[in-house]
């Protein structure tokens, strides 16, 4: 018997974003561009950004800081928000929405593709403890992967 299993990136990365804590002005006049990320994994998250060409310039299990050339980001995990929930603050020159959303959606790709590398590596350690083995795994041209799996015999 043979199981397929498809891992798409964009839906592993899904509705990641919220927006919603708007935009703002600090005192020396910079703009500041609110949002929320249900994203968790604080080692998956610096790897994305790092992957979107950011240095990752701090990190604890609680707060990053990440910047670009144009363009610094704050996370930080809200208390009050169950499940972890980072807060994001965008800062920069000329920041503007559609410039977060640049951004944004370059670390939710970036973050949807660690994910599936994270699932894919835990599949293939666990498989054959589960009495199966990967028959086929093949990635397309969006970076969809399928796997599949075959059950061993009495299992």
């Amino acid at each position: 018997m043979s199981i397929s299993i498809v891992l798409i990136p964009a839906a592993v990365a899904a509705a990641t974003w919220v927006a919603g804590r708007g935009q703002r002005r600090e005192m020396d006049g910079r703009t500041v561009i609110g949002v929320s990320t249900r994203m968790r994994d604080v080692d998956l998250l610096t790897g994305a950004l790092t992957d979107t060409g950011a240095v990752v310039t701090s990190q604890t299990d609680d707060a990053l800081v990440a910047q670009w050339s144009n363009v610094s980001a704050r996370f930080h995990r809200d208390p009050a928000v169950a499940g972890g929930a980072w807060q994001v603050d965008f800062l920069g020159e000329g920041t503007t929405e559609e410039s977060v959303a640049e951004v944004v959606t370059a670390i939710d790709t970036a973050y949807g593709l660690r994910v599936q590398q994270a699932v894919l590596t835990r599949l293939r350690e666990r498989a054959p403890l589960a009495g199966m083995s990967i028959a086929s795994e093949s990635v397309d041209d969006n970076d969809t992967v399928t796997v599949v799996l075959d059950l061993a015999a009495g299992a």
